[in-house]
């Protein structure tokens, strides 16, 4: 079988909101060093790792948590990342300019240097979930989506409400991603029926499981877990290969460190089987640049 890259341990780290920023880095630092004992060599935070999840509620003070990258979080996880050997994908509230704040990426390499920085493209905005008040979508235009080589891996970079839209997904994969990275925040409100609660998060679950196998890909969401006000997040956290299979999945309830090998002969497999590329019909889908065709 032809391969022309290697594979790739990646280490996911599902973990409860902490006080501060920098209690945040240490429970990385614990966790992460775990990861790599179990052979991670890419290590991956939840989204907005370093605080709570406050786009609960529109309030300008929360502007204080966004820090410029490189800044703060960049330097420490810089510092875990050379301490450890490892590749490290940290999740940030990024302060571009005064009036302009991200919800960002940064990758940083064994080094500790920055690799690639992603800005989130599509923001929420619903009931517990404003984050349109906070952040504005990145803004590169097709250079917006990252694909980073990791080792012997491509890593397409992207951030938890990406993850319902098949078009990034797609769009990562026509530029060489082999691994869709989503760090996540994602929960359901304590008041909605157990039945709606369970129906969201197979939803969650299915969509991106549909994104690996549509593209031939490895997909790796990482959320968090615990609760934060009226939300609950639902954990879950887990890695599927580009047939669809789940390799690993985390509880719901708890911390947890979830650990997968990514091997791209796998997907060399997988297309081969099932060729979505070569039967794609470039031809017919101009009503993709529209809003709604009718």
């Amino acid at each position: 079988m032809c391969q022309t890259t290697g594979p790739v341990t990646v280490g996911l780290l599902q973990h409860r909101t902490c006080p501060t920023a920098e209690a945040a880095w240490e429970r990385v630092g614990v966790m992460a060093q775990e990861a790599r004992q179990r052979g991670a060599r890419l290590v991956v935070t939840p989204e907005l790792f370093t605080t709570p999840y406050f786009p609960r509620t529109e309030d300008p003070g929360h502007f204080d948590h966004a820090e410029p990258i490189p800044g703060p979080t960049t330097e420490a996880m810089g510092r875990l990342a050379r301490k450890l050997e490892i590749h490290l994908s940290a999740s940030i509230f990024e302060r571009r300019a005064s009036g302009v704040y991200h919800n960002s990426t940064a990758l940083l390499g064994p080094d500790g240097k920055i690799l690639a920085v992603y800005r989130k493209m599509h923001i929420p905005d619903d009931p517990a979930f404003y984050e349109k008040f906070y952040f504005t979508p990145g803004d590169a235009g097709s250079e917006c989506w990252r694909v980073a080589p990791i080792g012997g891996l491509k890593i397409g970079l992207l951030i938890c409400w990406d993850q319902w839209f098949p078009e990034a997904a797609r769009l990562n994969a026509l530029r060489g991603a082999e691994l869709l990275l989503y760090p996540t925040a994602i929960a359901w409100d304590r008041g909605e029926p157990e039945a709606e609660q369970l129906r969201q998060r197979d939803a969650w679950r299915v969509v991106q499981r549909a994104h690996a196998i549509a593209n031939g890909v490895y997909v790796a969401a990482v959320n968090r877990v615990g609760d934060e006000g009226g939300l609950t997040f639902w954990g879950g956290s887990f890695i599927a290969g580009p047939g669809g299979e789940v390799l690993a999945e985390a509880a719901s309830d708890r911390e947890e460190v979830l650990v997968a090998h990514c091997d791209p002969a796998r997907i060399e497999e997988v297309r081969r089987m099932w060729p979505f590329f070569r039967d794609r019909r470039l031809d017919a889908y101009g009503g993709l640049m529209h809003r709604w065709s009718t």
